[in-house]
């Protein structure tokens, strides 16, 4: 893989986790106005309108002609159909599970998702190095000691929390194999859209939708639904098109620390020596994956000045 291709997706992948981390706020908030499936269904509405004229523009520039529109949407929307599915699983569990449990311990227990997709992509035969390992164990004792402050006893939006990083997981890994081969953008849109027709099937059926609710959570709706979801999930695909899913997770669980530097500016929450190495440790483990691998080698026949042939094995 191209070095420097691969150090812009990272960096579009921490882009994303500070957008999502400072959007932790602003979630929060709208929660305080309207139900989960509401909220998700008027801020994904909101971010799928807003990558229309996107579309439209990259069309235009781009020089498509009528027929690879046509194809490039029918990928999409093929592809987008079961990325979005993922997408509504995850942010619906998450949603719920914040009606119950701590914000801390809700962060922690979705953050897992780093853990899951390595053991998850050994069945989908994805090598991993030790430096993927050892970044994404590092990553999850500063999430430990960033996140859990009071024990952790697993309640009832805990276990919403953690079904929930199985659907998280799984989105990455799907969007690692279909990004590939589609355009983000149109992939994007479509992923969002199923999310938020899928909300408000729900939210018609099981809460209710008043206007005045909606209005009192305006400005957390409108941070949610452009940047947290329009702007961070596209920039998500286009950054996994060049980079390891287990490596785009542990970027990706960088939104916790970014949250709690949102809490210290906006709210004034303070860290704490604890939060801080939490901080430092998941920084580390962001950074260990993009040393040089290593991995356990072929073995290699080689033959001794008697002309005898010996296995070796070496590290690459």
């Amino acid at each position: 893989m191209n070095q420097r291709k691969s150090w812009i997706s990272n960096l579009l992948l921490l882009l994303t986790a500070c957008i999502w981390g400072f959007a932790f706020v602003a979630q929060r908030q709208g929660m305080s106005s309207t139900g989960p499936f509401t909220y998700n269904a008027v801020r994904f509405a909101l971010a799928a309108l807003s990558l229309i004229p996107l579309i439209v523009w990259l069309d235009r520039r781009s020089g498509r002609t009528a027929v690879q529109k046509k194809a490039a949407n029918r990928s999409a929307a093929a592809n987008g159909l079961w990325v979005g599915l993922f997408l509504f699983a995850g942010a619906s569990l998450q949603q719920i599970g914040l009606l119950y449990t701590t914000a801390g311990k809700a962060a922690f227990v979705t953050g897992l998702y780093m853990v899951i997709v390595p053991f998850l992509g050994l069945f989908l035969k994805q090598r991993l190095g030790l430096n993927g390992w050892a970044g994404a164990v590092l990553a999850l004792i500063g999430l430990y000691l960033l996140c859990v402050t009071d024990g952790l006893r697993l309640g009832k939006g805990d276990w919403f929390e953690l079904i929930g990083a199985f659907f998280w997981a799984g989105h990455i890994l799907i969007i690692d194999k279909l990004s590939r081969n589609t355009d983000p953008l149109r992939l994007s849109f479509v992923q969002i859209a199923v999310c938020s027709v899928l909300s408000f099937i729900v939210a018609a059926a099981a809460e209710t939708i008043e206007l005045s609710g909606l209005l009192e959570a305006a400005v957390p709706i409108l941070y949610g639904g452009i940047c947290s979801v329009g702007i961070a999930y596209t920039l998500q695909i286009i950054g996994q098109k060049n980079a390891q899913p287990t490596q785009a997770a542990i970027i990706l669980s960088m939104e916790t620390v970014f949250a709690a530097i949102g809490g210290y500016l906006i709210l004034n929450e303070l860290l704490g020596t604890r939060g801080v190495l939490g901080c430092l440790l998941m920084f580390g483990g962001m950074l260990i994956p993009q040393l040089p691998s290593i991995r356990l080698g072929k073995r290699r026949s080689i033959m001794d000045g008697a002309g005898t042939m010996h296995e070796t094995r070496g590290l690459e």
